[in-house]
């Protein structure tokens, strides 16, 4: 499912947090959304399910405009905080989320057993959620994201707070449900993060900066490090206040 946000803008109260955000998201590819705290990334995600509404602009998946209810059995979101009950079990938060989408009982046997070993949970499927390490309820969380089998992911922060090579396994993981043809889009702050995505829309005080393949992206560096793009991104709006500051002043 192809997902189009056009002309998007966002404020709460006098701060502008989105201005004029738009790029398309291509069927089964991941697409990083990339910037510093505070660029708009949990905005954006929040604003693609419906969560919040658009000042102005439309997101669009397929031919469906957010917000549509119909649209969340076909999502899967990842927030940046667990939303999980931790007096239940690993496999006891996903049989809730599963009726929660109305899944038939053998069915959701199926999928909590698939999204378990998926995770490399299955060991721990009994053990209190409370007793989960911060690493494993990230990825329960995955779990329940996936549970319903849905066409697009959103992950907002998913590997914030977790260990090197946690993160490394949860990327396979991506890699691994995006070969499955499903679509997913991962906010993160982390820039090397980057190199795991098709695209990466780049994201600097509500606004987008740059979007496109990423190999195009590091093309456009000097040491390929995307960090470079945020800095002249910094720059350029440094020498343009420095410039509306001289024409006040004059």
């Amino acid at each position: 499912m192809d997902i189009k946000l056009d002309s998007v803008s966002k404020s709460f109260g006098k701060n502008q947090v989105l201005a004029d955000i738009s790029f398309s998201i291509p069927s089964g590819e991941i697409i990083c959304l990339l910037g510093p705290s505070g660029s708009g990334k949990t905005t954006i995600i929040r604003l693609m399910i419906g969560a919040i509404a658009t000042d102005s602009g439309t997101i669009h998946f397929g031919d469906t405009s957010v917000p549509n209810l119909n649209l969340l059995g076909k999502i899967g979101f990842m927030p940046q905080a667990d939303a999980l009950y931790d007096d239940l079990s690993g496999e006891g938060n996903l049989k809730f989320f599963a009726r929660l989408y109305g899944m038939k009982l053998g069915v959701a046997k199926k999928r909590i057993d698939e999204t378990l070993a998926l995770v490399g949970l299955s060991g721990d499927r009994k053990k209190l959620v409370r007793q989960y390490s911060g690493g494993m309820k990230k990825r329960l969380s995955l779990a329940a994201a996936l549970i319903h089998e849905p066409e697009v992911l959103l992950l907002d922060e998913p590997t914030v707070g977790i260990d090197p090579v946690l993160r490394r396994t949860i990327w396979q993981q991506f890699q691994a449900i995006r070969r499955s043809g499903k679509t997913i889009l991962v906010s993160t702050h982390l820039m090397d993060e980057v190199s795991e995505c098709d695209k990466a829309a780049l994201l600097y005080n509500g606004r987008l900066i740059q979007y496109a393949p990423v190999d195009e992206l590091l093309a456009k560096t000097v040491n390929g490090k995307i960090e470079e793009l945020f800095l002249a991104a910094g720059a350029a709006g440094a020498a343009g206040a420095t410039g509306r500051e001289g024409g006040n002043d004059a």
